[in-house]
């Protein structure tokens, strides 16, 4: 593995979000925000604060569980390093992994597509990925997460991709997609990464805590986006505040 160049956290949350835009959750602000999804200026700390409550609506309570000394960067991976890659355990992945997460054994079982039911179906349209990710390249953005290059990697968004292009072979995978790093010394204390019941608690009552808090933190942002102040990347979890400065802002 090799580290290519530091990547910003708002250049992750642009990937991240353009990778999720197509979503439903983001329908009724597609025509608005699309531009600034699609072509981000970094400069523009106005556009910055709205693709960071964009993303925060549908993906704010994985972020908040990455440690705060979490580094980006943007790797190349080589094919000893698909040996270190593991799902996140949710949803099919689980009944695909029985307990074993890690992308070698996934895409072993896959390829076997011993399965029944909505598991049967998820497989298929992972290989039906596959095939067309052979056909073409994709230079779109996977995130994982680790402690560092020496641990093993969690895929944090991506996971379908990854899996897809691995069942063509380890070679390909390293050659397609943009890999983007979050390295930090403390990511075992998240969820994400190391799944266990401390974790799970810690994430549970950030989930109650931010739950509670929602109405203040709104009003926070208000407050930050109406100053145009540089702490508005810190916080913006809703997008309406964000929304109305930048309707302005395209207005002027």
């Amino acid at each position: 593995m090799k580290r290519v160049e530091r990547i910003s956290e708002t250049e992750v949350i642009a990937e991240f979000l353009r990778n999720e835009f197509y979503q439903s959750d983001f329908h009724r602000d597609r025509d608005k925000f699309e531009r600034i999804v699609l072509n981000p200026d970094f400069t523009d700390e106005l556009e910055n604060a709205v693709r960071r409550a964009l993303l925060f609506r549908r993906r704010g309570h994985m972020w908040r569980e990455l440690p705060a000394d979490t580094e980006w960067w943007r790797i190349q991976l080589e094919p000893q390093d698909v040996e270190r890659i593991r799902v996140f355990p949710r949803a099919h992945w689980r009944k695909i992994g029985d307990g074993n997460f890690q992308l070698t054994e996934i895409a072993r079982r896959i390829r076997g597509n011993h399965f029944n039911g909505s598991v049967r179906d998820f497989v298929s349209k992972i290989q039906a990925l596959s095939y067309r990710l052979r056909q073409e390249n994709d230079n779109s953005a996977v995130l994982l997460i680790g402690i560092d290059e020496n641990y093993p990697l969690t895929i944090l968004e991506g996971n379908h991709r990854v899996c897809a292009a691995l069942l063509a072979s380890p070679e390909h995978l390293c050659r397609q997609f943009r890999v983007l790093v979050g390295f930090s010394p403390h990511m075992r204390n998240s969820c994400w990464y190391e799944t266990n019941w401390q974790t799970l608690w810690h994430y549970l009552k950030n989930r109650v805590r931010n739950f509670d808090n929602r109405e203040a933190d709104v009003a926070l942002a208000r407050a930050l986006v109406s100053a145009r102040a540089p702490a508005v990347v810190a916080s913006a979890p809703d997008v309406s505040a964000e929304s109305a400065a930048f309707e302005s802002k395209q207005a002027s």
